[in-house]
Parts: C-alpha cells; sequence; structure tokens
C-alpha cells in the first residue's frame, strides 16, 4: 500500500478541521480545499497548503470532481479524505481517485455504489434479509406514484434523496394534502444539494433510536481513527 505522506481534504469547516488535527497528529501533511467564499476560512488557514477550487455554490466548487482532482494532481497528494457529505458517497469520485492512483480515504467504490444509493441500500438490505421499514421499491417519480404508496403504507410518511443525506432533500408528511408541496420541494433539494433529484419514501419513525458500529481496517499494519468514523492508514 502506498504510503500516506500528504492528504487533501475535499471539505470544508469543522469537518475538514478535525482531519486536519489528525493529520498533524501522525505527521501527515494536509491540502484544504476552498472556494471563492471560503477563502479565509479556518480550515484553509490550518492545513499546510490551500487551493482554490471554484465559486461559492457547491456545485461549482466541492463537488466540482474535476477541480478537486486538479487540485490533488497539482499538490502531488497521495490519499483524498473526503470528510462525510460533498461526495463522501460518490462511487464514481472515489473510482476516479483509484483511477488516478490517488488513495480514497473511504469504502470502495462498488462498496458505495451499492451503499451510498439508499434505494439500492434498500434492496440490498432486503434481500439479504435485513427487516426495512415499508417504502418505494424504486424512486418516487410523480406525486401520483406518492399517493399511491401512502395507501399503502400509511401517513406519517418521510420523502427521503436517494443520493445523499444530512437532512437535504428531506421532508415529513402527515397527510395527503402535504404530500405532493412536499415531494416537489424534496427533489428540488436533493437535485441542488447532490445533483440527482431521486427521491424514495418510507415509512417515518417518530421516535427512533439508532445505532451503528465502525470497521476500524482491512489492509493495514498501522490504524489512526480520524474524524467521523473513517480512518487513516
Amino acid at each position: 500500500m502506498r504510503e500516506i505522506r500528504k492528504i487533501l481534504i475535499a471539505n470544508r469547516g469543522e469537518i475538514a478541521n478535525r482531519i486536519i488535527w489528525t493529520c498533524k497528529e501522525m505527521d501527515i501533511k494536509t491540502v484544504a480545499v476552498h472556494s471563492e467564499a471560503d477563502r479565509e476560512a479556518l480550515h484553509v488557514r490550518y492545513a499546510d497548503e490551500a487551493i482554490c477550487i471554484g465559486p461559492a455554490p457547491s456545485a461549482e466548487s466541492y463537488l466540482n470532481i474535476p477541480s478537486i482532482i486538479s487540485a490533488a494532481e497539482i499538490t502531488n497528494v497521495d490519499a483524498i479524505h473526503p470528510g462525510y457529505g460533498f461526495l463522501a458517497e460518490s462511487a464514481i469520485f472515489a473510482k476516479i481517485c483509484d483511477d488516478c492512483n490517488i488513495k480514497f480515504i473511504g469504502p470502495r467504490a462498488d462498496v458505495i455504489r451499492m451503499m451510498g444509493d439508499k434505494v439500492e441500500a434498500r434492496r440490498t438490505m432486503s434481500a439479504a434479509g435485513v427487516p426495512i421499514l415499508p417504502g418505494s421499491p424504486e424512486p418516487i417519480e410523480s406525486a401520483a406514484e406518492a399517493k399511491k404508496l401512502a395507501k399503502e403504507i400509511g401517513f406519517p410518511m418521510i420523502i427521503k434523496a436517494a443520493a445523499g443525506g444530512g437532512g437535504r432533500g428531506m421532508r415529513i408528511v402527515r397527510s395527503e394534502d402535504e404530500l405532493e408541496n412536499n415531494l416537489e420541494t424534496a427533489q428540488s433539494e436533493a437535485l441542488a444539494a447532490f445533483k440527482n433529484g431521486s427521491v424514495y419514501i418510507e415509512r417515518y419513525i417518530e421516535r427512533p433510536r439508532g445505532t451503528g458500529m465502525h470497521d476500524p481496517a482491512t489492509a493495514s499494519k498501522t490504524i489512526r481513527r480520524s474524524a467521523f468514523g473513517r480512518y487513516l492508514a
């Protein structure tokens, strides 16, 4: 495995700062990327190097894969850490990193493709015999489809972006009167945030309890947990 001596962080703000702190503890050099609007941000000043990747809109900067890869090649990094959000669940981005011989700190592209798309993730879990909430087996395209599904699973239900998370492209619907408007809003938000307007619907649980676990390593001798559950080798 290629030794990691310098990392580009494809994120911003507190997410990027926590990764930078971990890298400093491990004596790994860091490269911050930033939009024009974030030029004076703390993560930009705290990293060893910084490079601008585009204008303020995320679609033109933090989601701009060619700009990020160019920044990685210009600064000669060994790896890219996506943090969470933005491109962290992009199988395309992970594959491009691999094709460019840049380590993607995160799951393989095929795993992201399986689990990053929430509709595909539901299918995978169902096929493995894991119980899932009642919901749509495919992305919802129209209000008519949503209303038909609502009669099957009942209210309240939740509309979610298939390609991302973080609350964007997500709407709780408690009655049929709220459905059409919330569907359009969720699709628009998902498209703006993730460049993918696909959404799905599932039954909403009012007071859920979440559990999670980390897989610490698969192919490394030395492991250090970085920010937000990802690991540096």
